[in-house]
């Protein structure tokens, strides 16, 4: 089943999505494993863990591309995509919207800031007027229509926090964005779960925000209908900061206290980060396709860790 079709699925349920942020194809694979039924590929993630800058604009439509490739690859859910500004005007949309189609993205995400764009959550953003943004989603749905009617637009409107914006002016912009063809609202920089609750009932259709500290069963009781959660790559730095300072202090003591604490988790070794991965399919496609010559009793006759045949462990990347 195509992801598109996946997802499209999942969102008529009727019940609430947690689909939380993945920074690369690593953390999608962690995050699919925990059980979770969506991935949101972040544009701040992809800007700061595959390139070091900040989500100021920096990253182009190529490297988004290559990023999401990367991650629907390595999982079997669906990966929305944030896709900034889609990278020009209405015509560049176009571009945007087929070559993530092609990627195997799920849906992608376009925000109405003007380009270069920031972070939502820092100051100095500023709107491109209501008529462009429109215009990039109708060329998105266009496109759409003509490859892959299940295909996901998630319309984003930095106007609550923007220069010259408030809540008023996203409420107009959201209404605008589900007329041009929109299947999701994000209204980025609310303030408060009431006005969550305004953006919600006051722009028709589904909705995808953050839980602005709600619990989650409280969040679908007040009908948003993706959720997302940005503390998994979050989690994952703070940890490479703390064992890197740690490091530097104690050297090899601090290598084996991590060694300790990681014994007995599901990625506490090398080993079980090579099945994770899906070391146990190479194995099997090596026993399937090459020559037995080729093969010969090389795992038994070399050292390092073996890989179980038929025990392909992860996304994917376990199917050639």
């Amino acid at each position: 089943m195509r992801r598109t079709t996946q997802l499209r699925r999942l969102l008529d349920r009727g019940e609430l999505m947690v689909a939380p942020l993945a920074d690369c194809a690593y953390t999608a694979k962690i995050i699919e494993a925990a059980g979770f039924p969506a991935v949101y590929l972040s544009g701040g993630g992809t800007a700061g863990t595959l390139f070091g800058v900040p989500d100021a604009g920096l990253v182009t439509s190529s490297e988004t591309m290559m990023a999401a490739r990367l991650m629907v690859n390595a999982v079997n859910v669906p990966v929305i995509v944030d896709a900034d500004t889609a990278y020009g005007n209405a015509v560049i949309a176009t571009r945007t919207a087929r070559d993530l189609i092609q990627a195997g993205a799920a849906a992608m995400q376009i925000e109405d800031q003007v380009t270069p764009k920031r972070c939502g959550w820092v100051a100095g953003k500023e709107l491109v007027p209501l008529d462009e943004a429109v215009g990039k989603l109708r060329a998105a749905a266009d496109v759409r229509k003509a490859l892959d009617p299940d295909f996901v637009i998630v319309a984003r409107t930095d106007a609550r926090g923007a220069v010259g914006g408030g809540l008023d002016e996203a409420l107009r912009r959201g209404q605008a964005y589900v007329q041009a063809g929109a299947d999701l609202v994000f209204v980025e920089g609310l303030r408060s779960a009431a006005e969550l609750d305004a953006v919600i009932q006051g722009i028709p259709g589904a909705h995808l925000n953050w839980s602005y500290d709600l619990d989650v069963d409280e969040v679908q009781r007040r009908g948003l209908k993706v959720l997302l959660f940005s503390g998994a790559a979050a989690a994952g730095r703070r940890a490479i900061w703390d064992f890197v300072h740690d490091l530097r202090q104690r050297g090899t003591q601090a290598h084996r206290a991590l060694r300790d604490v990681q014994r007995g988790h599901p990625l506490g070794s090398l080993e079980a980060n090579f099945a994770f991965l899906g070391f146990g399919a190479i194995r099997e496609w090596e026993e399937r396709y090459l020559p037995k010559e080729a093969n010969g009793s090389k795992y038994e006759e070399s050292l390092g860790w073996r890989p179980t045949r038929f025990g392909a462990a992860g996304g994917a990347s376990t199917t050639p």
